[in-house]
């Protein structure tokens, strides 16, 4: 079936609805292979950092100096410039649209310290987080879909993206797969928006959802778009022992603490100053080194989260899902007991590389490819660089999905449809009918199995050389094995083997170029910590690394373009201090 709209989003998320909101008289289609409120925004617990100093003395800059040290300086700075002082009106107006945040004593946004926030370029925890109780990202999702809605947002929700349409070098549409149909269909549009999301699925233990599969990466990888900074991938400390789904920094924002196996406060030894409100990527490397060390709880790999001196009434009122997560998981009652917690595949820092208006770009001149967009976490823009602050991700949804939807209004203000290319959903066609037709009696199951632990094993907080190798060895094999990959279900309506053998495809593609990348990069920064090259290394590696597809199969091209940085000695690379 062919559509035709203005714009075609891909993505129901917080970055897809945030764009869809700047758009309220165009045609704006929005495809979505979950239901939108089940989008993994959803997902996302502790707050939305903006400096709006409800609580004590703050400021933009020092939110963006915090982002650009944090990032471990592989930051984009006029990015991390524009997220920092667009984060303000982006939180005013999710608060004017109606988001039920907690509130002060005197009715204004309350706010609470996240990791790697500060005061005055470093000095000590600010309190910078909004926040609505642990269920922020839950809240900005319903709140923007109801928006959406009122806008006369047309969705199509259980929809697989499959590929990008690109024509004489402009993107005009998408082809999907309706899930409950088997259906192929061709949405025509001036532009296109991918908000798709992670690849947090590529890793066994993640808070991941189970649709994080790098859809939009892996669609953009194949049409010749590269992936920007993909070994940069973060490990969250605090998952749910062996099952990853998250405890929210919120709870160490509150003043939860993590305890190691003989029950010592030990991030006072690593962190003297933050503590464990230090960066994502520094506590999990700590972690890891306790557990090393032999202080892991009972030997294991694990250790403690403890929020038992908060008191019943602190937990109830504001960690009410995280502490429900640690009873329903695992049996454990917060208020009396310690959580078993580990490191957690979390958050991609790369992505499809954008400019600061979301338009992607293909090369290291800047280059953008004219109609198409990204935003959120498929994107990488870059304001994370090599770690991403708590918080900063539900800003960079807002912030860049609001500068991506003004963007487009005024390109297709500028532009008509560009003519879609001679059958355009060949290529969807010939992914699906393989699978169909396979006689090659390989499971796709297995191929996911195999990859997961892999990554969660080489390609994990701490990487090797070694390491690495044998993790591109085995996914050399399993991207041959997975030509081969045979269904059991030949049916179209709601065929999940179907849609979970083509994310599977996507996975391996995104995890080609995670490793591909981090083997190139002979230096530790931020979550790339290799145990071989320990030291960042400036004069080598100050600059973002662009993995393009190649021809043949494994075939995988790297370039590399500068980072930018602004004439300011407060934002210098630097040694990161804590």
């Amino acid at each position: 079936m062919y559509y035709k709209f203005d714009v075609v989003i891909v993505g129901s998320g917080g970055a897809g609805l945030m764009a869809a909101m700047q758009l309220p008289n165009t045609s704006v289609a929005v495809l979505s292979k979950v239901y939108p409120t089940r989008s993994h925004t959803g997902a996302a617990q502790g707050g939305v950092a903006a400096a709006l100093g409800n609580q004590e003395e703050d400021h933009w800059k020092w939110h963006m100096y915090d982002t650009v040290k944090g990032g471990d300086y592989l930051v984009d700075q006029p990015a991390a410039e524009i997220l920092a002082r667009e984060a303000i009106d982006a939180v005013y107006e999710l608060e004017h649209r109606g988001l039920p945040f907690n509130r002060t004593v005197d009715g204004r946004i309350d706010q609470r310290r996240f990791g790697g926030h500060t005061r005055n370029f470093g000095e000590g925890p600010v309190r910078r987080s909004c926040y609505a109780a642990d269920r922020t990202g839950h809240m900005i999702l319903q709140t923007m879909y109801q928006s959406a809605v009122k806008n006369q947002v047309r969705f199509f929700s259980e929809f697989l993206a499959l590929d990008l349409l690109i024509n004489d070098g402009q993107a005009c549409g998408v082809v999907a797969l309706e899930i409950r149909t088997g259906e192929i269909h061709t949405f025509h549009a001036k532009a296109v928006l991918f908000a798709t999301g992670g690849y947090g699925r590529a890793w066994r233990v993640t808070s991941n959802a189970f649709a994080c599969t790098g859809d939009g990466m892996a669609i953009a990888y194949r049409r010749g778009i590269p992936l920007q900074d993909m070994e940069m991938y973060q490990f969250h400390p605090t998952g749910i022992y062996k099952v990853g789904v998250l405890l929210s920094e919120a709870a160490r924002g509150e003043g939860g603490k993590l305890l190691n196996g003989k029950g010592e406060y030990f991030m006072e030894r690593y962190m003297p100053t933050l503590k464990d409100l230090a960066p994502r990527d520094i506590v999990s490397r700590c972690i890891i080194q306790e557990v090393k060390e032999g202080r892991g709880v009972d030997g294991k790999d694990y250790v403690f989260l403890d929020v038992r001196h908060l008191g019943a009434k602190t937990i109830a009122e504001k960690l009410p899902d995280i502490t429900d997560f640690a009873r329903n998981y695992l049996g454990v009652e917060p208020i009396t007991e310690p959580v078993p917690i580990q490191p957690t595949a979390h958050y991609a820092m790369g992505g499809i590389p954008t400019d600061e208006d979301a338009r992607v770009v293909i090369d290291p001149q800047w280059t953008p490819q004219p109609g198409f967009y990204a935003a959120g976490e498929v994107a990488c823009v870059s304001v994370h660089g090599a770690n991403r602050l708590g918080t900063n991700s539900l800003v960079d949804l807002i912030v860049f999905g609001r500068r991506a939807g003004k963007h487009i209004a005024r390109f297709i203000a500028e532009n008509s449809h560009a003519p879609l290319p001679n059958e355009p959903e060949a290529y969807a066609r010939e992914l699906v009918d393989h699978l169909y037709s396979s006689t090659g009696a390989e499971s796709a199951a297995r191929v996911r199995s195999t990859l997961q632990n892999e990554m969660d094993d080489k390609v994990f907080v701490e990487r090797s050389d070694q390491s690495l190798r044998l993790a591109l060895d085995t996914l050399d094999g399993l991207q041959e094995t997975y030509k081969r990959v045979q269904l059991q279900d030949k049916g179209k309506r709601f065929n999940t083997e179907l849609t979970e053998a083509i994310e599977l495809g996507f996975l391996l593609d995104c995890a080609e170029a995670t490793i591909h990348g981090a083997l190139a990069r002979t230096e530790s920064r931020g979550a790339h910590f290799r145990l071989d090259y320990e030291k960042r290394d400036d004069v080598n590696w100050l600059k973002h690394t662009l993995a393009y597809k190649g021809v043949k199969a494994h075939d995988v091209r790297l370039d590399y373009k500068d980072v930018k940085l602004i004439d300011d000695p407060i934002f210098k690379p630097k040694e990161r201090k804590y």
